[in-house]
């Protein structure tokens, strides 16, 4: 941290990969502000996980992502409780597996305001404070259908595009202003999220479980393996060091060489 205390708010991060990345901040002095839509007392496991780990304070913040205000306050809470956010991780994201013709349009518009539309607020409110500073990092955790496609993901697929697209963006705005803008896109990672998937799957494929974890989800890996949340965390923390001040406006792919295809 060179002398410099930060702080790193990680949305979406009482799971999963999330849950993962705010640990490793909190492994490297951050100030953390953890955030998920439920109630403290139903995560306390996991920011004791963090707390564990951590030599900086850690906060939990509570903002249904879906609300644009919230996910706007969202930002003002952190800062208000630590001075300032150095670090913003946008990693909240939900799912649903259905084809489009049936695709339930509410669960379209929820999957879009967790996933990009939150995004877009909490950057717009970390902004000012990032170029006041001449320092900050943005992340945001996009997928490997951020580029590419797979069917009966519509939404999800859609809105990973998206984020992609909105990193660039604000990579360019920000250029000269000593704030990068970095999109990381995963493979399937065995997270609670993905985890939830594979019913959905099998029953649209008409494949046993293990099936679906087999030829859906490892199936396009060339590794055939699933990528850890620890991977995921490890490159934002190193996108978020002074070295990684020249890294703005990529896509980084942790996929098992899915997208090398």
């Amino acid at each position: 941290m060179q002398g410099v205390k930060r702080t790193v708010l990680v949305t979406g991060s009482s799971s999963g990969i999330g849950l993962a990345i705010a640990r490793r901040f909190a492994e490297l002095g951050y100030d953390v502000a953890v955030n998920s839509f439920e109630p403290e007392e139903d995560v306390g496991e996991a920011l004791a996980s963090v707390s564990a780990v951590a030599s900086g304070a850690v906060r939990y913040f509570r903002a249904d992502l879906a609300d644009p205000v919230q996910s706007f306050e969202l930002v003002g809470a952190v800062i208000a409780e630590f001075g300032r956010l150095d670090v913003l991780v946008n990693n909240a994201g939900i799912q649903k597996v259905a084809p489009v013709e049936d695709f339930p349009p509410a669960d379209w518009d929820r999957i879009l305001a967790v996933s990009l539309d939150s995004a877009f607020h909490t950057i717009r409110a970390a902004v000012p404070g990032m170029v006041e500073r001449g320092w900050g990092r943005i992340i945001n955790i996009a997928s490997a259908h951020g580029l590419r496609a797979s069917p009966f993901k519509s939404a999800y697929v859609a809105t990973k595009h998206g984020v992609v697209g909105l990193t660039k963006t604000v990579a360019l705005e920000l250029a000269e202003k000593g704030v990068t803008a970095n999109a990381i896109c995963p493979g399937y990672v065995w997270t609670p999220l993905v985890a939830r998937q594979v019913a959905d799957q099998a029953r649209i494929h008409g494949l046993s479980e293990e099936q679906v974890v087999r030829e859906i989800f490892l199936g396009p890996q060339p590794t055939k393996a699933f990528v850890q949340p620890e991977e995921i965390a490890e490159l934002a923390a190193y996108l978020s060091g002074d070295m990684a001040r020249s890294i703005t406006g990529t896509t980084i792919s942790i996929d098992g060489g899915w997208t090398a295809k």
